[in-house]
């Protein structure tokens, strides 16, 4: 892989194994672990094959000194593995975590082909900030993260586990019930201003973003009078690598949620990121569509209910949870109706996950920026697990696509843009991969999604993303909210009919 718009992309008939710590199914001539499993390991092979097939290291191949990171990564650093750990459940399907989270299998995975690279120097480190009401044990249960870890321990190789969080919630019906305080990231957070190298330079929302808590002063006391604030775990910042391992999955906010929106989980404090704009006096923002009487008053009734729960944290959720079981007779659930920024039109988050991908690239420990040219940017590879994939109401309540897919490359909007493909989905109707193309301030790429290359096991997925046919790629279904917008080819036979497969 010599040319960074190559993507390469394999689809298999892969599951996922069930037993951690998830050892391969054969001792590979260039696997070094020793301990094997005896059932097969489909995960293990396909991101195998996916390493393979991007040609990394090609003069080693089938030998005990095949060493597909050798070039990516050099012996004593530190590589961050950045999976997708959102939340422990589905609300709907006991299993359904295996298509909301990345799979343990495909972290370690992985994470071998990292430490033969490290040379049994250096260091990794598996780490996200899940959403805050999300139990980051249970997490770690469900992933087998820990029998991982000790695995690699007992091996003699340093891997630590991370929640990047300062807090966690527990959450009743939605409504925040208790707050509990983490230790956060052990190295801590470096704060960020991007100023006028910000995406939200020029748009319209100042003080009326909405954040992840309550009280949405804080969103704007850190984007406005041209400050644009975002406070990033320190653990991120100072590995030499950041290595991310998305789930392939729709999204309510972005479209998509893939690389670009996974770096949400760097962040040390969710309520410093803008996920919306509430509407003013003569802007109707981009929290729905179509603002009216109705979404008005709903408005204003969730804002001051949700000041009673801020100032009042004994009496104030309680009342906030009876309102909230009465709203969803009168306003709609929201897995059913949009609101809160969930759809095609909402112009605020792409431009959060931009800029935190600007400092991941070039954000230096002291909170100052490099110099915003390839050569200053931070290595920043992305390996997707679409083994079980998600569509519909992505990114927690998602119903699955038996995909089969992996897709690796060493640039990020690149990835989004092949995975985009091949989804079904228009790269350029995506506004978080539409605009990853076009940051002028701290690019994240050197080219077009136009220019992005295929290299797959499939020779119908091989060559440049527009020359690749739409009946021989996926066609997931977007969340309701995205739905007739963001597809690349409008299939009237498809409506209504999830997970349809390629051909």
């Amino acid at each position: 892989m010599d040319k960074r718009n190559v993507i390469a992309c394999v689809r298999s008939g892969a599951e996922y194994p069930s037993d951690p710590p998830f050892h391969p199914g054969e001792a590979y001539a260039e696997y070094a672990l020793g301990a094997t499993s005896s059932c097969a390991n489909d995960a293990y092979e396909t991101v195998r094959e996916c390493f393979r097939l991007a040609g990394l290291d090609a003069a080693h191949l089938a030998t005990a000194a095949w060493n597909p990171m050798r070039d990516l990564i050099q012996p004593g650093e530190t590589v961050l593995l950045k999976p997708n750990l959102v939340k422990e459940r589905h609300p709907r399907d006991p299993s359904g975590w295996r298509y909301v989270l990345t799979h343990g299998s495909v972290i370690r995975a992985v994470a071998d082909y990292v430490f033969k690279a490290l040379g049994g120097d250096g260091k990794v480190v598996i780490a996200d900030a899940p959403q805050t009401d999300s139990s980051f044990a249970q997490i770690r249960r469900r992933l087998g993260l820990d029998a991982i870890r000790d695995f690699y321990r007992r091996q003699g190789l340093a891997c630590e586990i991370v929640d990047l969080r300062k807090e966690e919630w527990v959450a009743k019906d939605e409504v925040i019930v208790q707050r509990k305080r983490l230790d956060g990231d052990p190295i801590g957070y470096v704060a960020f201003d991007l100023g006028d190298s910000s995406e939200f330079v020029g748009h319209s929302g100042e003080g009326r973003y909405y954040g992840a808590d309550y009280d949405a002063g804080e969103v704007n006391r850190h984007h406005s009078g041209g400050r644009h604030e975002y406070l990033i775990a320190g653990t991120a910042i100072q590995a030499d690598v950041v290595f991310s391992l998305p789930k392939l999955k729709t999204h309510k906010k972005a479209g998509v949620t893939v690389s670009l929106k996974n770096l949400i989980g760097v962040n040390g404090d969710k309520n410093w990121l803008p996920h919306h704009t509430e509407a003013g006096s003569d802007d109707p923002g981009d929290e729905h569509p179509r603002p009216g009487a109705k979404h008005r008053a709903e408005r204003t009734l969730v804002r001051q209910l949700r000041n009673l729960a801020a100032r009042a944290p004994g009496v104030g959720p309680w009342i906030l949870r009876q309102a909230r079981r009465v709203g969803r007779h009168v306003f709609g659930d929201t897995e059913e109706v949009i609101r809160s920024g969930n759809w095609w039109g909402n112009d605020t988050v792409w431009r959060t996950c931009l800029d935190l991908n600007k400092i991941i690239l070039y954000g230096s420990p002291d909170g100052s920026l490099r110099r915003g040219t390839p050569e200053h940017r931070k290595r920043h590879f992305v390996l997707v697990d679409g083994i079980v994939a998600g569509e519909g109401r992505g990114p927690m309540n998602p119903d699955p696509v038996a995909a089969g897919t992996v897709v690796f490359g060493i640039d990020a909007p690149s990835v989004d843009a092949a995975c985009a493909w091949l989804m079904g989905f228009d790269p350029q109707r995506i506004p978080i991969v539409r605009q990853a193309f076009r940051c002028t301030h701290y690019p994240l790429s050197d080219w077009d999604w136009p220019d992005v290359r295929l290299i797959s096991n499939r020779p119908e997925w091989c060559g440049p993303l527009p020359e690749i046919r739409d009946d021989a790629t996926f066609h997931f279904m977007p969340h309701f909210g995205w739905k007739g917008h963001v597809e690349r080819v409008a299939s009237s036979d498809s409506e209504g009919k999830p997970g349809s497969d390629a051909s």
